[in-house]
Formats: structure tokens, sequence, C-alpha cells
């Protein structure tokens, strides 16, 4: 049985020694990449390198396997306040570090939104209660993700908030767009925006093709998309600011961005798997499970997505770990909400890429790393001495089937239900602490 443990609630003594050895140490910033040895003393690492001297230490040994540091999941939804049938964030962070995640980012659409200081405090103060990994959020761009007036950013930040969307909706009023980024820059953080033209979307439920037309239902085009992209690239440009494209999954959509990186805008985009591994034709195999918003796309956008991780255009690797229950996917598939989980299986998936030689390990882990830090201003994704102790130790070898019912989220909803995979965290470290080991 799996062992786990709070890293605030009952943190590790701040003068224990903890020395990792036969590890293959892997730092993607800075490229170190060696067999060795790693000592965190508290939650701190305080050395690396191919022999230490740590009298007194515990000892862990790593069999050779990968010591990353902690991955980081900058888009998740776990459901609280509002929703916590079917995620809580003592669940939904038990279900991140058995992923080998140590940090989530979770979006503000709960029940009452994240738009105010009052729900940053309940936020913080449950997650050092109850999280087995750290939690960061985003706050609302405006009030209610009414999509009119905005909140207020200064004191959001001061709250927590590590930058500002409406994910789950689009800012469809371009004026509005416009002054979060005024806002937003003086501020230093970043505005993320689910692209959607709402208009366009039309109330379809999967990808607008071959598919929606086979089973009579409306769909969604590329262009609802690209669209909001390409909108919101001409307000970056005018205004100034950092732009952060949530869950790209066109082709025309990576284009808009691959051009205002070319310009050198400040702009940066993520990926899921789900977009990366999947097409339209998942619809037909998994029902309601392959149902999500942006949706499954053609085989070309997919394609499309692994050469933007080919060539470093997509900076990010995140999951949109949606949790559902049951009676809301048990539905027809124009009824059913949109939506999976994906916290638990982003690292066994995206090692696909590595194990295809699509992305070097390196190049991989960085993109659940330290990319992923530098989006939301966050000062972990990195083994350094003085660096905070959140470690993800990687089994690269393992090979094992996704079973959605072994999940450790409340919730189920998953296309990956029976895949075979290969690569999983064996050990996640907290703050120092390790909360999660098989």
């Amino acid at each position: 049985m799996p062992k786990f443990d709070l890293p605030y609630a009952n943190p590790i003594a701040a003068d224990k020694k903890i020395l990792y050895k036969n590890a293959r140490i892997i730092d993607p910033k800075s490229g170190y990449d060696k067999l060795g040895e790693l000592l965190t003393i508290g939650d701190k690492i305080v050395d690396f390198g191919e022999k230490l001297s740590a009298e007194g230490a515990e000892i862990v040994d790593c069999k050779g396997h990968v010591l990353s540091p902690g991955l980081i999941d900058i888009q998740v939804h776990f459901r609280d306040p509002g929703q916590t049938h079917k995620e809580d964030m003592a669940s939904g962070s038990k279900s991140a570090v058995v992923g080998g995640v140590t940090t989530v980012v979770c979006q503000p659409n709960t029940v009452p939104t994240l738009d105010s200081v009052l729900t940053f405090e309940y936020l913080r103060l449950k997650a050092r209660e109850v999280s087995h990994c750290n939690i960061r959020a985003y706050g609302c761009i405006t009030k209610g993700m009414k999509g009119e007036e905005l909140t207020d950013m200064n004191a959001l930040k001061n709250a927590g908030a590590v930058g500002f969307t409406d994910d789950g909706l689009p800012v469809m009023n371009a004026n509005a767009m416009r002054r979060a980024f005024e806002y937003s820059k003086n501020l230093g953080v970043v505005i993320a925006q689910h692209a959607e033209d709402l208009n366009l979307t039309n109330k379809g439920c999967i990808n607008e093709g071959e598919v929606s037309r086979e089973l009579g239902v409306r769909g969604i085009p590329n262009i609802s998309e690209s669209v909001i992209v390409e909108r919101d690239l001409a307000i970056l440009e005018a205004i100034g600011g950092r732009y952060h494209l949530l869950h790209v999954s066109t082709r025309e959509a990576l284009d808009a961005m691959r051009r205002a990186k070319a310009k050198g805008l400040p702009a940066t985009v993520e990926v899921c798997p789900h977009h990366f591994l999947l097409n339209d034709t998942q619809v037909l195999k998994s029902g309601t499970n392959a149902k999500m918003n942006p949706p499954l796309r053609s085989e070309t956008d997919r394609l499309a997505l692994i050469e933007g991780l080919r060539d470093g255009t997509i900076d990010a690797i995140s999951t949109d770990h949606a949790p559902h229950d049951l009676a809301s996917k048990d539905k027809p598939i124009e009824e059913a909400t949109f939506g999976i989980v994906g916290v638990e299986s982003m690292l066994p998936l995206s090692l696909k890429l590595y194990h295809d030689k699509v992305l070097s390990l390196k190049d991989l882990l960085a993109k659940m790393t330290c990319n992923a830090a530098k989006i939301i201003n966050f000062d972990g994704g990195v083994i350094a001495k003085g660096a905070r102790a959140d470690l993800t130790l990687i089994d690269l070898d393992a090979e094992w089937t996704i079973d959605s019912q072994k999940f450790f989220s409340k919730s189920k909803n998953s296309p990956f239900d029976g895949f075979k995979v290969k690569g999983r965290a064996v050990r996640t470290v907290i703050a120092g602490k390790t909360v999660y080991e098989i």
C-alpha cells in the first residue's frame, strides 16, 4: 500500500538530514544530469553531487531512478469551495502527489469564485491543514467571472494570486481584456486565457469534423479558439503585459503563438496530454469521458501540437484536471459536462514523448518544472543549493496500465482508462518531507 503524509500540517524537523543516494539527478533549468547524491536539511536542498558526506543523515536509496525537481501542474480544478462531492483539496492533492506533482495551480471557477481576499484566505488555511501538495491559485479577471467588472487584482495578488484568468469561461469583452493587461502589467503577473469565442462555439459539444457529423451533434470549430488568441495577442502587442494561453488545442492558435514569440512578445502556452495524445475519434471509444473544453481535435491538430512541443513553441504541460461525478457524465454527449481528470496520469502519459524520442528527458521535465514555475513566478521547479526541497523520484521503466477506478481522485472520468504506459513517480517529496511513496 502507498504511504502518504502531509507536508505542512505535519512538517519535517528543521534539522532533519536526508541523503538521497544512487540517483540520476536531473535539473532541467541548469542542464545538470549526473548519477550522484542529494542532501536535504529540513525543507531545503543543501547540496548535491557525485559523492557527499552527511553524517547522521537518513539514507534513501534511489536505485538509479531519476530525481527531478517536483513536478508542477499549472492548471487544475480541485472544486473547493463549492463542489466538493467531485473533488476537494485533500483528494485532489493526494491524486497529485501520486502523479509526482508537488505544486498545483487551482483555477478560480469555484463556488464562490476566487475573486475576493476572503476566498483566497479560505484556500490558504484549508490547504495548510489538509493538502498533500503545494496549492497555488489564479484569481478571477472579472468579478464573478461575468466578463464585465475587473476584480481588485492588487488585493488578490497580495492574498496569493499567481496570475489572473476566468478559466472555464473566456473573457469575451475585448475592452475588459485590455484593462486586465493594463493592471496586471504593473503587478508583474500573467493573464491566462481560456480561448473560446462563445458565439462561434455555438453550444457545440465536441470538435467540428467527421466525428461530430457522424454522431449528428453540433461541433466546435477551430476558429473558436484561434479568433480569441489572435485578438488577445493584438491587445498584448498594443498594451503590454504577459499573456498565457491555457490548454491549446488547434494548429491555428499555436501558429499565432509562434508568430507572437517570433516578435518577442511575452506570450507563453501550455498543452494537455489528452490534446497531444488523442484525437476526436477517441469520443467514439470513450464517449463522454472524452468530452472536454477545448475538445479533442483532428489528427492534423494533434500532430501540430507534437511539433509545437518539439520546437519549443509550447512552454509547459498541464492537465486541466477537471473531476466530475458519474451523474454529470452519464448523459447524452450533448448534455454531459465538459472535463476529465488528469493530474495523476500527467507524468506517465507525458513520458511517451521521451520514450518515443520526441523530446529529451531534460526538455520534457522542463515543461513540467522550471518552465511552468516561470509562468507563475513560483520559486520552485529547480534543483539548486538553497532551493525548496520539492522532489519527484521517477522510475522511467515501470510498465503499467492506467485503471481510473484506482485513482485517488474522487472522480474517475478519464479517456485513458486501460492505456498501457511506461514510467511513474515512486516517491514525492515536498518541503523536505516524503508525502508519497509507492
